[in-house]
């Protein structure tokens, strides 16, 4: 029962709303069926299947609000939980910021479903596990892995006529080799809707040769130094940017974009103008949620909004030209009311890692960041290591692996010093390219592998 239809939730949604004696009604249901399977040290330790299905129910009267919620669905039950979320709603205290629900929406099509992937099964799983540990068990490497597949849905109404379906599915893959000695290491990961795009050995065979080839790693000062960021590494960094576009957060004086004396600096030039961004929840690579709180991305969740998502550009040749704002902060600032990004797109060049490399005079190749904490949120600057695979570049080749640092910086000045973007590429639920960046700041050595 974890997926329903799109007339099987609608049935359950109506019959929720017509219990309701509120002045608003509004309710999600959601399912899934989630899959995984785990390995270490050439083994697989772990497998298994869930199937989840949830209805949470929210209650209104006036500005108080109350919510309950239920992984029953039974009439009984559905009732029980209309009326323990109307109980909750009459004891609330006034919400001052309670926005009326919005009414019937129209919400694009995405392609965040595939088939094939809605399809694997556990015979699957071990085969995609198998292709992977198999490789590195001839090369005397140990591999530790894990692979999730799920296949869900989210449907979301109101009392005011607002309804919304979204299917999707998503496999996440990754994993990390070491050589016998423990003194390499390297690692990858991937991400898709449609799980044809997965090749688990083709994958493992990239991270065994980043750990065959860090072996030995020599120490470099600390300093600043070109850098040339795979995909998975820059995903990271600049997706904490894109979580901080929050309007309200800049207003108040709690982001990069807030202006001294007040106000945020949107339309000001942050950037290098080689840099824009944008989402599009229609994307093929990157399919989205049609709506905000449809779950199948990393920005899913959140209860029953409703606001379509619409294709945005947020940096335009690094121009800031949007923010998100919230339903009630929109309201008070008489705009539109932006939902954050689920998901981005960040344009980039045509030149592949490779050439990125070949056009590098000196410079250090780092594979991904590790254990990322913020240090100052007005600044947007950051502290964390590399690791996986760290290596030293010269005159366009690949000299040496050498051990990893502990890095100080901030997206911001980051997309402020780019010497090159490369083609973009799906890393962490997001496209975007490999790009060179100079200056980049290493404060001190790191003896983690």
């Amino acid at each position: 029962m974890a997926i329903l239809t799109k007339d099987e939730a609608k049935k359950i949604l109506d019959k929720v709303l017509g219990y309701s004696k509120a002045d608003e009604t509004s309710a999600s249901l959601s399912g899934n069926r989630t899959g995984n399977i785990r390995y270490a040290r050439n083994s697989v330790s772990t497998s298994g299947e869930t199937d989840n299905l949830s209805l949470a129910v929210t209650a209104v009267f006036g500005k108080r609000v109350g919510s309950a919620t239920i992984n029953e669905f039974d009439d009984q039950s559905l009732e029980k939980t209309v009326r323990r979320a109307e109980e909750i709603a009459r004891l609330a205290p006034e919400n001052p910021e309670y926005v009326p629900m919005l009414g019937p929406q129209k919400y694009i099509e995405t392609a965040a479903y595939a088939e094939p992937t809605a399809k694997i099964n556990a015979e699957f799983r071990a085969q995609a596990a198998f292709d992977s540990i198999e490789p590195c068990s001839k090369k005397n490497l140990t591999a530790a892995g894990y692979l999730e597949d799920t296949t869900g849905f989210s449907a979301i109404a109101n009392s005011k006529g607002l309804f919304g379906y979204n299917p999707y599915t998503s496999v996440d893959f990754s994993v990390t080799t070491r050589t016998a000695d423990g003194t390499g290491s390297g690692y990858v990961s991937r991400d898709f809707n449609d799980v044809s795009k997965l090749d688990t050995k083709e994958a493992t065979e990239i991270a065994m040769q980043k750990a065959l080839a860090s072996t030995n790693a020599k120490a470099l000062e600390p300093g600043k130094y070109t850098v040339i960021l795979e995909p998975t590494a820059a995903s990271d960094l600049i997706g904490l940017m894109m979580n901080n576009l929050d309007a309200r957060n800049a207003e108040e004086g709690r982001s990069f974009l807030s202006r001294k004396g007040g106000g945020t600096r949107l339309g000001e030039k942050f950037f290098d103008e080689r840099i824009t961004i944008y989402s599009d929840p229609a994307n093929v690579e990157i399919p989205g949620s049609p709506f905000v709180g449809g779950g199948g991305g990393r920005f899913g969740g959140g209860g029953v909004d409703g606001r379509p998502q619409e294709k945005t550009l947020w940096i335009e040749n690094g121009i800031v030209k949007n923010m998100s704002y919230s339903r009630y902060w929109a309201q008070k600032a008489g705009v539109k009311a932006t939902p954050p990004p689920s998901g981005f797109i960040m344009q980039g060049g045509t030149q592949s890692l490779a050439d990125l490399i070949k056009s590098t005079q000196k410079g250090i190749l780092v594979t991904r960041f590790w254990y990322i904490r913020a240090v100052d949120p007005q600044t947007l600057l950051y502290t964390g290591l590399t690791r996986d695979g760290t290596f030293y570049v010269e005159n366009g080749q690949i000299k040496y692996p050498i051990k990893n640092f502990r890095f100080n910086e901030s997206p911001v000045i980051m997309l402020n010093n780019v010497e090159a973007l490369g083609k973009p590429v799906r890393a962490g639920g997001v496209l975007i390219p490999p790009m060179k960046i100079r200056d980049f700041t290493f404060s001190s050595l790191s003896d983690a592998v």
